[in-house]
């Protein structure tokens, strides 16, 4: 029995500790360009343990390490490679997975697709304020201020008012379309 307790406890801390990273996560720093963007092709990440460039399904990648090489490849532009990575993310339900399958399909043009994902990890962490940001520049992409200054509000009423998440979209509701 108390093994079951420890079990439980244990993926209890983890699932807290994914949505504290995700509603916290608001790097201003773009990712540092890899192996993964500058040299792996065909769907392959590059793995700092093995020093190579692996199939990212059947490599046993956590999904951490899948997020960060689909964040980096998003950030490249490389919005096909960077959807093939999160496909194979374990938890396709992590906040952060669907964030960033919605920002890459907003980047590619598909902002209604991207606007699915952005709900679905709302759903999931209300509190994600990055997923907020992107859901706002999106809203604003289809026309709706409106829309898109509720999303400030509520990145501020989060206690997100000194994130980069809140700026980038106070930028893009200025009409500076630079930011992410």
């Amino acid at each position: 029995m108390q093994h079951f307790r420890l079990i439980a406890m244990s993926m209890a801390a983890a699932t807290i500790t994914t949505f504290a990273f995700a509603a916290g996560s608001d790097s201003t720093e773009p990712p540092v360009k890899t192996e993964t963007t500058q040299v792996c092709k065909d769907g392959k990440v590059f793995d700092q343990k093995t020093q190579k460039c692996l199939d990212v399904e059947g490599a046993g990648l956590s999904d951490d390490q899948i997020y960060t090489a689909a964040r980096e490849l998003a950030y490249d532009g490389q919005h096909d490679r960077a959807l093939q990575v999160l496909a194979a993310a374990e938890n396709q339900n992590d906040p952060r997975i669907l964030n960033y399958k919605g920002f890459v399909n907003r980047k590619a043009g598909r902002v209604a697709e991207g606007m699915e994902y952005y709900r679905a990890a709302l759903k999931i962490d209300p509190d994600y304020i990055l997923a907020r940001s992107y859901m706002g520049q999106a809203l604003i992409a289809d026309g709706d201020i409106k829309g898109a200054r509720a999303e400030l509000t509520e990145i501020v009423a989060r206690g997100g008012a000194e994130t980069w998440a809140y700026t980038s979209l106070e930028r893009a509701l200025a009409g500076d379309a630079t930011d992410w």
